[in-house]
């Protein structure tokens, strides 16, 4: 084969195009079906057994450690490594076999590959789990499987890191450390499994085969990731420039152009729904390309998968074709007849459905005033905020002030703890400064004054109570003070700590109560003294927003900032989001009340 990395890595997945998507279609059903639902069972056994019935950051520490906990988790681990390393495994197998111009079907790659595993499953290997496991989803360069692909760190955790200068300087560099790691092992599995290798022997190998060349192949690889991503762009582009020009040219043939539209719509979600199964062999093809590129740059010997070609091919079952063809006619003249009907003005698409989901300005408007001040509050009831989330501590004379840190040293330039000083030296303090010099001069506030500012402006308060274990009746002073404005049916407290909602209900049973979790797993219905949750925006899953639902109570997302992640929570009928991204969260949450089948369609349709 030629040496250009990109036209072999094209040419090994075309060769075999079928067998590699009828393998990823297989499997990805699988993986949803059986082996997903055995790790979740296995994590909901552990547990069962330890007594458990939900986790969050509070008790998760004292589960992790239970013996119970400790041997179930690695039994998972182990399951999740063995499933990820077959799929893996599998796509180095058909790749091998296009290399070498050899045709393959899905049930011969996945005989080869479980012959292949027995020898990568030996115990030897063992620390193949962290190349697989963390090594390449915490790199995220995209050489990953269909099991690991969603592993991620929470946005809130990015958030924060990115927000601290030197957090970001120590994730920088360890990234970068764990990248060099795995650029040198990059090639390992195939080592192991064309060669059959042990992962000790595969790494010294794949290590001298890409000596020089360890950042070029991780670059090659974002490269041809960042070429298929344009490509299918452009390809999208092109589909809604085409159904433009076609609007346009068969205006007044209305049938013949309602045909036309959804053949090409039909053939581009067919494109997409396919490209969706093999986007993770992808990477791999490019991989193997540039094992094989190396391999024969360092002139070391190319080693065969010991396989039978095949000459001859049974032909598709015939019921299959029939069936293929009636759903691609049933396709095409169901979406004619729709599209037809909407030309016409006799459909609507723009469907109503009743949503109350709101949105919550985190910290105020954060994002352009400094966090927690009144500045912030009075920018969120500009851009049209239905809730402000704010955060309170206790002064030294038991004032509550609004603060997310219970040291002064980030927004003040003072190391002080807030508990350890008087309201009247707090107040003297530049807490604007600190986001922008034009802000100079902007003082922490009370939570009396936002409480007022809240009722005069009808905007609701969502009171996070951050303890320090040295306050004093804290609970008591805020819910007095919510009550003395006649608030209790406009605000929700909330606290990462469940005693502080257990305190409040038991003060005022008729407070609304959140309980803030940025890790939330099992039942957490169970948390009797929270009337909703406030769950960090990774950790909710549909089934627990039903959960919640099914038992009367809300649960709110946050800090959900992007448009991806924040349409995430709208599909997953969150009742509140929480954003630094006032305007954009509205925004989707209006475009939402409405059914956005091909939202795209319905403006040229209109026109």
């Amino acid at each position: 084969m030629k040496k250009n990395y990109l036209k072999n890595a094209y040419n090994m997945i075309t060769y075999n195009f079928r067998t590699l998507l009828g393998f990823e279609f297989i499997y990805k059903l699988i993986i949803r079906l059986i082996f997903m639902p055995i790790a979740i069972s296995g994590f909901n056994l552990a547990m069962k057994l330890t007594g458990f019935t939900y986790l969050t950051l509070e008790n998760i520490a004292k589960f992790a450690i239970n013996p119970i906990t400790i041997v179930l988790l690695l039994l998972i681990i182990i399951f999740l490594t063995m499933v990820t390393l077959f799929d893996i495994t599998t796509l180095i197998v058909i790749f091998d076999e296009s290399y070498h111009k050899k045709k393959i079907g899905v049930r011969d790659s996945v005989k080869i590959a479980l012959n292949k595993c027995k020898n990568i499953f030996k115990l030897k290997n063992i620390s193949v789990a962290f190349l697989v496991l963390f090594l390449i989803p915490f790199l995220n360069v995209g050489i990953e499987s269909n099991v690991i692909s969603s592993i991620k760190l929470p946005e809130f955790i990015m958030d924060y890191i990115y927000s601290d200068r030197l957090y970001f300087v120590i994730y920088i560099v360890v990234y970068i450390f764990l990248l060099s790691i795995l650029s040198k092992w990059i090639y390992s599995l195939h080592y192991m499994v064309i060669e059959d290798k042990s992962y000790k022997e595969a790494r010294k190998s794949s290590k001298e085969l890409i000596k020089g060349s360890s950042i070029k192949d991780i670059v090659k690889i974002l490269l041809f990731e960042a070429i298929v991503s344009v490509l299918c762009l452009l390809f999208i582009i092109a589909g809604e420039l085409i159904i433009l020009f076609i609007n346009d040219l068969l205006s007044k043939l209305l049938i013949i152009k309602s045909v036309f539209i959804t053949l090409i719509w039909v053939f581009m979600s067919v494109s997409i729904f396919v490209l969706s199964f093999i986007s993770n062999g992808v990477s791999y093809a490019v991989i193997s390309s540039l094992y094989y590129k190396h391999k024969l740059d360092k002139k070391e010997k190319i080693i065969e998968i010991k396989y039978e070609e095949k000459k001859k091919y049974k032909k598709k079952h015939i019921l299959l074709r029939i069936a293929t063809i009636i759903i691609v006619i049933l396709a095409i003249t169901g979406g004619t007849l729709l599209t037809y009907q909407v030309v016409t003005g006799k459909a609507n698409l723009n469907i109503e459905f009743t949503k109350n989901m709101e949105i919550t300005a985190h910290r105020g408007a954060s994002v352009k005033y400094p966090e927690n001040t009144m500045s912030a509050f009075k920018g969120a009831k500009k851009l049209g905020a239905s809730w402000i989330e704010l955060d309170v501590q206790q002064t030294k004379d038991r004032q509550i002030v609004v603060s997310h840190d219970s040291n002064l040293s980030r927004v003040a330039g003072v190391n002080k703890d807030i508990i350890d000083m008087s309201y009247d030296e707090i107040k003297k303090l530049d807490v604007g400064s600190f986001f922008d010099k034009k802000f100079k001069g902007e003082r922490m506030p009370l939570l009396s004054e936002v409480l007022e500012f809240a009722k005069e402006n009808n905007i609701r308060l969502n009171i996070e109570l951050k303890p320090t274990g040295k306050e004093v009746d804290f609970e008591r002073q805020v819910v007095d003070l919510i009550n003395k404005y006649n608030f209790k049916d406009r605000c929700v407290i909330s606290s990462q700590t469940y005693s502080i909602l257990e305190n409040t209900k038991k003060y005022d049973k008729n407070i609304k109560t959140l309980y803030v979790m940025s890790i939330a797993i099992g039942n957490i219905t169970d948390a009797k003294y929270a009337d909703g949750f406030s769950v960090e925006a990774t950790n909710v899953t549909t089934n627990q927003v039903k959960r919640v639902h099914n038992a009367g109570k809300e649960l709110y997302a946050w800090t959900v900032n992007t448009e991806e992640s924040i349409n995430h929570m709208i599909d997953m009928n969150v009742d509140n989001i929480i954003t630094d991204n006032i305007e954009l969260g509205k925004e989707l949450v209006k475009k939402s009340k409405h059914s956005d089948i091909i939202n795209e369609i319905l403006k040229l349709l209109s026109d």
